[in-house]
């Protein structure tokens, strides 16, 4: 069943899936952003409740609280309990951002693929993929963020063909700036 700029109450099952998804993502959040609405911008939809599948297509902004994703496409699907397996944005590069704290800059994330695994607290960049926090840069082939634990593993993508082959990983680490107090007078 395809839909075109229009839902119907069919189509609740996935957003409601959607949103909880996109609260999943704590971690990389701020506490207040699960309490957002969640706002889904896509030049057409086509939602398949049976398959559990839905896909966004056409300058895809997916936003919620200080949460952004963007793509060319997103495909949603869920299990036959109706949770969200895994979020797909695909794009030149598809973006994800988010801010940590009220103190702390916005996360950045790009990649030509972003995959969020929901169940796993799992985000996965492929193929140009780049992280940018607090002025530190993660690039490589594939970089892959366990939301939860707050671990970043960044490599070669095998398995997967990619635009640009990066035979390694490229990492900007900012020095930690010491409070007043510590500093030694000149």
């Amino acid at each position: 069943m395809k839909f075109a700029n229009h839902f119907t109450f069919r189509a609740l099952p996935l957003l409601v899936a959607l949103g909880a998804t996109l609260t999943g993502s704590a971690a990389w959040a701020l506490p207040s952003d699960r309490d957002q609405p969640i706002r889904v911008q896509a030049d057409s939809a086509e939602l398949d409740d049976r398959k559990g599948v839905a896909v966004y297509r056409g300058d895809v902004v997916i936003t919620q609280g200080s949460m952004k994703i963007t793509g060319d496409t997103v495909t949603i699907t869920q299990n036959a309990q109706g949770d969200i397996e895994v979020f797909t944005s695909v794009g030149k590069p598809a973006y994800y951002e988010q801010k940590p704290a009220v103190d702390k800059p916005v996360v950045k994330a790009y990649g030509l693929t972003i995959q969020y695994f929901a169940a796993k607290d799992r985000i996965v960049l492929i193929d140009q993929a780049k992280v940018v926090q607090e002025g530190n840069t993660f690039e490589g082939e594939k970089i892959v963020y366990d939301t939860q634990r707050q671990i970043v593993n960044a490599g070669r993508a095998t398995g997967t063909q990619v635009t640009a082959p990066r035979p390694r990983i490229d990492m900007v680490i900012q020095p930690r700036k010491k409070p007043a107090a510590e500093q030694a007078p000149q």
